[in-house]
């Protein structure tokens, strides 16, 4: 058992708090703190429960973060598929990805940044089923990429010399690094430029 799924189960009483919208605000301040400056005391406030509660639902910090990194994984992925779902083609499910990140990368979204590339870099190296997490995520992301540009080699939206899986790679690459630059509200009116320069690879 998972521990997102430790923690959406009942311990025998009816919880007293909606767990996705604890969740979210926990989203949002370990995006913004990182797992290491966040404390439990901010996580109370901005959860709005108490630490009885709290330890009702979760073991600890690090159980918290866990379920909040995977509700964070699954919304981004259904917003991710309603953004694919009318995509006709290889190449513009390829844009579709790339357009979906760096619009992520705008805004209060942007300066927040993103939980799982914090997760990367604070985590991986320390925890190791945190990295598991983040390395199955990531291939996952990486191997879709490389079906997309496939897609698209067949149906002649994407030009045939590419090499799939590097161009995945590198368009991967730019993936996380956009949400990075996102942090940076300076670099903000260039993201959407950079993401039609990166899909020029593909012509």
């Amino acid at each position: 058992m998972t521990a997102s799924e430790t923690a959406a189960r009942s311990p025998g009483r009816p919880r007293e708090f909606d767990m996705t919208v604890a969740l979210d605000a926990a989203i949002r301040i370990f995006s913004e703190k990182g797992y290491h400056g966040t404390s439990i005391s901010e996580l109370k406030a901005a959860m709005g429960l108490t630490a009885g509660s709290i330890y009702k639902a979760f073991r600890d910090k690090r159980d918290v973060f866990i379920a909040a990194y995977d509700r964070y994984k699954q919304v981004r992925a259904d917003l991710l598929d309603e953004a694919l779902a009318s995509a006709c083609n290889g190449r513009e499910k390829v844009s579709r990805v790339v357009g979906f990140y760096a619009m992520a990368a705008c805004g209060e979204t942007g300066r927040r940044g993103c939980l799982a590339i914090g997760a990367a870099v604070e985590l991986t190296l320390s925890d190791p089923a945190i990295a598991d997490r983040v390395s199955l995520h990531n291939e996952r992301l990486v191997v879709r990429l490389e079906g997309f540009i496939r897609e698209g080699q067949a149906d002649g939206s994407i030009r045939a010399d590419l090499a799939p899986a590097p161009t995945a790679l590198a368009l991967f690459s730019y993936l996380q690094g956009i949400r990075i630059a996102g942090k940076t509200a300076a670099l903000e009116t260039q993201t959407l430029a950079s993401a039609e320069a990166v899909l020029r690879l593909l012509d």
